[in-house]
């Protein structure tokens, strides 16, 4: 008999709601575990962790970015391998903390994003939550973005509902970025509707960028894009694209911004690789500065990979003189965990049939309860 499926201990009474939080996000660095105590006020972070993606899972996913033959069969190979590694991701974080699978009420598994089409009616995270369900003991919540879009949402972002639940102040008009693969900012500003939205490329670029000049998966602090210089005809050159004069809702993702975009984008010149790659850098600044410019935002928190860019959180402080830029740190969540933290609260929210979007930002007819349920 398997003991993980007998004796489940009684979650409320034992003064604890505990639930795992899983992420990869558009930079496929690597899975991000967190665990949450929801039993306060706050919510307590009790435990997290990172474990980095194997390079042959990594190029899995990044190749199902693209459409190719056998996509179907591959992308179920894929999914597999995913959660076999989350499930490990979970073991080891249970293990640091001390919690054991029949204390914990869910897991909320945000899967990886193949696809992202909300114009076309679909979004796509792939992930076998029933497969880890079973190697986990754990219930499992997934696919969270696909229930906004059914009811005409974008799916995404989905974290400003979480942001506006743990993080809105009465008095301060304040911003949290989440700087990943593509950045989404939420807009926290007493007496007003919430705002959020993604604003573009945070860190896809720059790693795409890097991978192919240094043979690297990003550029650490930013080094290599501070020994360039940017160059504001190409800068222009990129914020002429569409999607950045588009108003909310709106979301995007690899869909848009990938390989073939920055090399159209790039043809017919001859610039130094370091000065594209302080070009890419002040992209993601400008787009996420330019939607704050006119929001007198008294704190700018930042969240993500991002974060760590010491050249990134630079170009942001300069690009908005009158706004305090900081990390997450100074909420009480570092900014690594953030995201996870998040994928944990709307487990929760699925768990207690509490709706968790916030149509205002997605653009959905309504408020609905996101999310699937795989039982342990």
């Amino acid at each position: 008999m398997d003991l993980r499926y007998t004796n489940r201990r009684d979650h409320q009474l034992n003064g604890q709601r505990l639930f795992l939080g899983l992420m990869t996000g558009t930079s496929l660095d690597g899975i991000d575990a967190a665990l949450v105590d929801f039993s306060s006020t706050p919510p307590r972070l009790i435990a997290a962790q990172g474990t980095p993606l194997s390079d042959d899972l990594r190029g899995q996913l990044l190749a199902l970015q693209s459409p190719q033959p056998n996509e179907l069969h591959l992308a179920q190979l894929a999914a597999n391998a995913h959660s076999d590694a989350c499930a490990d991701a979970i073991h080891a974080l249970l293990a640091q903390a001390g919690y054991a699978a029949c204390d914990i009420e869910a897991i909320g598994n945000h899967g990886q994003t193949i696809r992202h089409r909300p114009e076309c009616g679909y979004t796509l995270q792939i992930g076998n939550h029933a497969r880890l369900a079973e190697k986990t003991g754990i219930s499992v919540v997934g696919d969270f973005r696909s229930r906004d879009v059914a009811a005409g949402g974008q799916g995404a972002p989905l974290v400003p509902a979480f942001h506006q639940a743990l993080f809105a102040s009465p008095e301060q008009r304040r911003a949290l970025v989440n700087i990943g693969g593509i950045a989404n900012i939420s807009l926290l500003i007493p007496h007003q509707a919430t705002c959020g939205f993604d604003t573009g490329p945070g860190n896809v670029l720059m790693d795409l960028w890097v991978s192919q000049h240094q043979g690297l998966r990003y550029d650490k602090d930013g080094a290599w894009a501070a020994t360039g210089h940017v160059l504001p005809d190409l800068l222009a050159q990129f914020l002429q694209v569409p999607y950045f004069a588009l108003k909310a809702p709106k979301s995007t993702g690899r869909d848009l911004f990938h390989q073939d975009w920055l090399n159209t984008q790039l043809a017919n010149r001859n610039d130094a690789p370091a000065d594209v790659q302080a070009t890419l850098c002040a992209l993601s600044a400008r787009s996420i500065a330019d939607t704050l410019r006119d929001q007198q935002i008294d704190t700018l928190y930042v969240c993500g990979g991002g974060a760590h860019n010491q050249r990134l959180m630079r170009m942001l402080a300069l690009e908005l003189p009158q706004t305090k830029t900081t990390t997450t740190e100074a909420l009480g969540v570092a900014p690594d965990w953030m995201e996870t933290y998040a994928f944990a609260w709307l487990a929760k929210c699925c768990i207690d049939r509490k709706p968790a979007n916030l149509p205002e930002v997605t653009g959905a007819e309504g408020q609905r309860i996101l999310g699937a349920i795989w039982p342990a």
